[in-house]
């Protein structure tokens, strides 16, 4: 469940970051897709790095509390701006 919340505010993150800063903008579709894999990106990386686990006990399941969905909501939105803005400085590269 926390993969697809990451992929979801990926998406959202990918076109928020697209909209906001003009230059990274690939359209909608790019936009989404970068985002998508840049939430799964940052999602599994919390994951790994414990990020779940800071709003339970320690050594415990992150399971769906307040606190791992506000992470996996921020890893997956940091991660899909992330990504489209490595996505569009690739994409300007190539077309020089």
């Amino acid at each position: 469940m926390e993969l697809l919340i990451g992929l979801l505010s990926g998406a959202v993150g990918g076109n928020v970051a697209g909209k906001a800063l003009k230059t990274f903008d690939q359209g909608t579709l790019i936009n989404s897709i970068a985002g998508i894999v840049g939430g799964g990106l940052g999602s599994t990386v919390l994951g790994m790095l414990g990020a779940p686990d800071l709003a339970g006990a320690a050594g415990s399941a992150g399971g769906l509390d307040l606190g791992s969905i506000i992470g996996q909501i921020a890893g997956g939105g940091v991660g899909g701006g992330v990504v489209l803005a490595i996505v569009s400085v690739v994409r300007k590269a190539m077309a020089k």
